[in-house]
Parts: structure tokens; C-alpha cells; sequence
């Protein structure tokens, strides 16, 4: 009997030397003559035991990680075939702690399926929600997207059915549907395990909403530091054409759904749509002012969604169980899962997809497992790095759109960054600044102009110069910013800026003379 083992695909589990970790187990089949198959499969998440390595047994799939090329002869040797003990053996992969806390839906099928394996992801429950979608009428498609609370999982949080509905609602000949794949914030990467290891899952979300819409063309714009994402989406939309899923009949209905994959060329601001739009229409990536919405006057100047990648995959699980079935996990306004990637100086850094409500403290402490280096947390990004930084007084914060907002922070794309105490907070407001400054597509002025000024008065600050009337005017420019700029990406900035300031006003005091000449 064939054994099935699985090594990851997924960039981060390369990164850690996955490749080497298949090759050698590649060899070792080959040397010892053994009838076994090798999987790439998509990360689990778990970035502290990647390269992780799975094998199928009677029981389920037992884990070995993390794994490196040296380990694998003597994985062999110990048994690994029969899933047996080894100091590097994690018991049933399901049963793993931080896997077994989480309530997969956009993810169940990542880190298990065979991302190119249409077969595989059909036996795995896909296409389930495209073909109830198919049998209904558009407007029934929206409404269930609308009831189950859906919101954009890209940092907005706009409710994804009032979007699809003003597309469907508008006239056009032509409409189209963007996914919003440049992943440019710090400490994210669902975006990216999600083309990577369940590329059919964002295919399917797609041509529902296109059938939805009433469009039939579609584009992923991924950004070109994804180079194993692009490849692996170019593959998935060639089966998915030779299997039916996409062209002029979406799985032998009326329906006539296609995909293109577009690659950016580096800049952050073409996160933003209307500078996305713009790019993937071959022009610069400059923000465009709204009105009119790209729901009316988008791609090509037609009638457009753009959603981003997590929104989309979470549809098709929406419209085969049910908006109901969505809309009971969460709090509030914020209804469903939200993918949570928790990355920076933290002991166990990973994916974990949850219901909304968790609080802050309970995802860094319980479930990041505190910093990497033991020292105390000081402070916590969240939304990337136009993120609010939180500190452990507002751990109680629960994870949910106006929670956060209430707090003067915003969840963003769900990247969570931690800090230990030998962070330096007005760097990092300084940072901020220097980052918007660099990234600045350069259209509005506050963004452009209020950006450098910031980095050359948290120079000033840093080195003691008038620094209350210097504080003042970082305060100043932040405001200014924050109401005056085109795009999140100046508005978005005094975020990270204000709360190191309000939070940790230790960290902007002046230096005295005699610290400052030691």
C-alpha cells in the first residue's frame, strides 16, 4: 500500500529549507526502494515547526517538525512510514494545541489538500458553494453574502454585499471582479497561504461573484514579491479552465466566468483600489479621487469589484452552508472568522483563524506564547504598519472592527506584530513616517509634504530639540494627515505615530545631557 508523505510548498516553509527537506526524503524513497508518494501541500501555519512533514496513517496524519534535510535519514530509519515515535514526532497534526483551538473555514482545506489537485479540492468539499450559486438568482447570491455580515477582510471592514449589490445594480456591458492580492502590510501572509496552498478556494469565490454581478471577467492582482503565489495561481486557473470551473460555461451552466493574474511591480500604495485599478489598466499606481466608486466607474472605467483575497475565499463556504451558519461566529458587527497572523518578536508566530471577539491579550499571551526572547511585551501593532501600537493596558481589547476603532486603533488586515520592552517607540513612530514618506505615491499633499516633515521633527525630537514644541507639531502634522490625505495611506499613518506617543511618552522625553554623553 502506497504511504503519503507531505512536505510544504508554502514560502515560508521554503524559506526554513523545505526543499531540502523534500529532496532528501525524495532520496531516501528512491535508495531504499519504498512505495511512498510525496505531497506538496500548503502550510498548516505553524511557522516555529516548519518545515513540518506529514504522514498518512491508520490514524490520521502525524507531524514532524520542524524537519531539517539532516533529520530525514534517521526519520526513515525510526519508522516515520508508520507514523512512530521520534523526538521531532508531534502526534496527530489535528490534535496540535494551536491547531486544535481554531475554527477553520477559509482555511480547512489549507496545509491538507494538494493545491493543484482539482480532484483533491473536490473531495474536500470544493465547488460546493459555486454550484448552489449557480441554481439561484443573482440577487438571492447577494443577499445571502449581505445577511451572513461579510466584511472586507483588507482593512476597511465595508460590508462585502453592499459592494456586490451596487455592481449588480449598475448598468454595464461589461463588469468585472478584482481581487486585491497585494499583500503589502507588515506581519501578513494570509493572502499569500491561501493562493499557495488553496488556490480553488479564491477561484470559486471569484466566479460567484461574478455570477452575482453579472460579470465575467476577472483579474488577481498580486504583488510581484509573491513569486511562488503567482506561479501557483497562473497553474490553478489553467485547471480550473481545462476542468470546466471557468470560460464561457461555469461548470455547464449559462454562466460565463474567466480569470487573468496580474503581478504589481512593488508599490505599497497600489494596496489602495483606486491606485491598484490604475496599475493593473497599465498606468502609474496613483490614487484616483472618489466619487466616483470603483463599484461604478472602475477597472477600464466599468463597473467593478474589488475585493480582497481572504473576502473572496470566504464565500464559497458562505453560500454552501448558509449566511446563518456564518453570521454565528463573531460579536457585533464583526460576524465569521478572521485569519489572525501573528508575526514580530513572539514565541509561537503562525496563521490562526478564529472567531472574532478573542481579546488581544489572550492571542499575544495564550496563543503567540509571549516574545521570542522572553522579555516582557511592550507594545503590539495591529493592522500593519499603519497600525495602532497597543499596550498591555488595552490587552483587553476584543478583536472586532469598532472595538479596536473605539480604541483608536483598526484591525486592518488582521497582522499582529509584537514588541518586547527594548523597543524604542519613538523610532517606530519615526519609522512610520519614513515609511509613508518612501511609499507616498505623491498625489496629495498632506501625505507627500506631511510625511518628510514628519521624519525631520521625530529627528528633532530624538535629538532634543525643543521637543515639546516639536511634540506639538508632530501632534499637528498628524491631524492634518489624518483628514487631509486622499488615501488610508496618509490618513492611516498617524495611527502608529500618535498612539507611540500617547501610550509610551517615556520614549519621547528629552535624553538628559549626562545619559546622552555616556
Amino acid at each position: 500500500m502506497t504511504v503519503t508523505i507531505y512536505v510544504p510548498r508554502d514560502a515560508a516553509a521554503l524559506a526554513l529549507g523545505a526543499e531540502k527537506v523534500a529532496k532528501a526524503i525524495t532520496q531516501e524513497i528512491v535508495a531504499r526502494g519504498l512505495d511512498v508518494k510525496v505531497v506538496r501541500n500548503g502550510s498548516r501555519g505553524m511557522f516555529w515547526l516548519e518545515p513540518l512533514v506529514e504522514v498518512e496513517t491508520d490514524k490520521g496524519r502525524i507531524a514532524y517538525g520542524p524537519v531539517k534535510a539532516g533529520d530525514v535519514g534517521g526519520l526513515f530509519d525510526n519508522g516515520l512510514l508508520d507514523g512512530a515515535d521520534h523526538p521531532l514526532c508531534l502526534g496527530l497534526t489535528e490534535e496540535i494545541e494551536f491547531l486544535r483551538q481554531q475554527t477553520r473555514l477559509t482555511f480547512a482545506r489549507c496545509g491538507i489538500i494538494d493545491p493543484l489537485s482539482i480532484e483533491d479540492y473536490r473531495a474536500h468539499h470544493g465547488f460546493a458553494g459555486l454550484e448552489k450559486a449557480i441554481a439561484m438568482a443573482s440577487a438571492d447570491i447577494v443577499k445571502q453574502v449581505t445577511d451572513s455580515g461579510l466584511r472586507g477582510r483588507g482593512g476597511a471592514g465595508f460590508p462585502t454585499g453592499i459592494k456586490w449589490k451596487t455592481v449588480m445594480d449598475a448598468p454595464a456591458g461589461q463588469k468585472y471582479i478584482v481581487c486585491n492580492a497585494d499583500e503589502g502590510d507588515s506581519a501578513t501572509f494570509a493572502d499569500r497561504m491561501i493562493m499557495e496552498g488553496d488556490p480553488f478556494v479564491l477561484i470559486e469565490g471569484m466566479a460567484i461573484a461574478g455570477i452575482a454581478t453579472g460579470a465575467t471577467k476577472g483579474y488577481v492582482y498580486i504583488r510581484s514579491e509573491y513569486p511562488h503565489a503567482i506561479a501557483t495561481m497562473r497553474q490553478a486557473v489553467e485547471v480550473a479552465r481545462a476542468a470546466g470551473v471557468l470560460g464561457q460555461s461555469v461548470l455547464g451552466s449559462q454562466h460565463s466566468f474567466d480569470l487573468g493574474i496580474r503581478s504589481g511591480a512593488g508599490a505599497y500604495v497600489c494596496g489602495e483600489e483606486t491606485s491598484l485599478l490604475n496599475s493593473l489598466e497599465g498606468k502609474r499606481g496613483i490614487v484616483r479621487a472618489k466619487p466616483p466608486l470603483p463599484a461604478l466607474q472602475g477597472f477600464l472605467g466599468q463597473p467593478t469589484v474589488v475585493n480582497n483575497v481572504i473576502s473572496l475565499a470566504s464565500v464559497p463556504v458562505i453560500m454552501d452552508q448558509g449566511s446563518e451558519y456564518y453570521k454565528n461566529f463573531g460579536m457585533g458587527r464583526s460576524r465569521g472568522t478572521i485569519p489572525i497572523q501573528i508575526a514580530g518578536n513572539v514565541k509561537h508566530g503562525g496563521l490562526f483563524e478564529t472567531a472574532f471577539g478573542l481579546t488581544l491579550g489572550e492571542i499575544v499571551d495564550r496563543i503567540g506564547g509571549g516574545t521570542a526572547t522572553g522579555r516582557p511585551v511592550k507594545a503590539v501593532q495591529v493592522g500593519g504598519p499603519l497600525g495602532a501600537y497597543f499596550p498591555r493596558p488595552l490587552f483587553d481589547t476584543p478583536f472586532d472592527y469598532e472595538a479596536f476603532a473605539a480604541k483608536d486603533g483598526l484591525i486592518g488586515h488582521a497582522g499582529i506584530t509584537v514588541f518586547d520592552d527594548s523597543a524604542d517607540m519613538l523610532k517606530q513612530a519615526r519609522f512610520a513616517m519614513e515609511f509613508c514618506a518612501i511609499e507616498s505615491c505623491g498625489k496629495c499633499t498632506p501625505c507627500r509634504i506631511g510625511s518628510t516633515r514628519g521624519v525631520e521633527t521625530a529627528d528633532k525630537i530624538m535629538a532634543g530639540i525643543e521637543p515639546e514644541k516639536n511634540k506639538a507639531l508632530l501632534a499637528d502634522l498628524c491631524n492634518t494627515m489624518k483628514f487631509g490625505s486622499l488615501c488610508a495611506l496618509g490618513g492611516f499613518t498617524p495611527y502608529p505615530v500618535m498612539s507611540a506617543m500617547n501610550h509610551f511618552p517615556e520614549d519621547f522625553a528629552p535624553v538628559p545631557l549626562i545619559e546622552a554623553a555616556e
